[in-house]
């Protein structure tokens, strides 16, 4: 079975927070997802290294992306319910690496494992994102109001 790469379609979808962030995909398909960030002085909390709530974020993000891209084979889409990260290593400069992959990715919920590394590959942070998988169409757009899927890849290429 051929794992399609929508690294390009995600990467355009980038909004918002995850935007704000500055993660930079560079793998995703529906077993993987890989992610760069260079860290910036905005990263960083008030001890001069990065803040928990960055590594808290690339692993929502991450497990995120590639639960739904997994859940697309079922026709649904997902919602994060509980997301736990490990801070092993402080770190301030340069950049971090992530790659996130599935412990499972079932028809009904999902578990995501990110392991996010500093630019020496030294492992800094490790997290655990579970995801429950919804009908297409269930979770309202807040903006409309209207109920419709939040990750849709029509553009996708591969």
């Amino acid at each position: 079975m051929c794992d399609e790469d929508f690294t390009a379609a995600v990467s355009r979808h980038m909004t918002g927070f995850d935007q704000l962030l500055g993660l930079e995909i560079t793998h995703a398909t529906s077993t993987r997802v890989c992610a760069k960030l260079e860290i910036a002085h905005c990263h960083k909390q008030i001890h001069g290294v990065v803040h928990g709530g960055v590594y808290t974020s690339i692993v929502e993000t991450l497990g995120s992306i590639g639960a739904a891209l997994s859940a697309r084979a079922f026709g649904r889409t997902i919602v994060g319910l509980d997301n736990h990260t490990s801070f092993l290593k402080a770190t301030s400069e340069g950049h971090l690496e992530a790659v996130s992959e599935p412990i499972t990715a079932g028809r009904r919920t999902q578990i995501w494992n990110t392991r996010i590394s500093d630019s020496a590959g030294n492992l800094v942070a490790l997290g655990q994102l579970r995801l429950l998988c919804l009908e297409k169409g269930t979770l309202p757009n807040a903006s409309t109001g209207k109920p419709e899927s939040p990750f849709t890849l029509e553009d996708k290429n591969h």
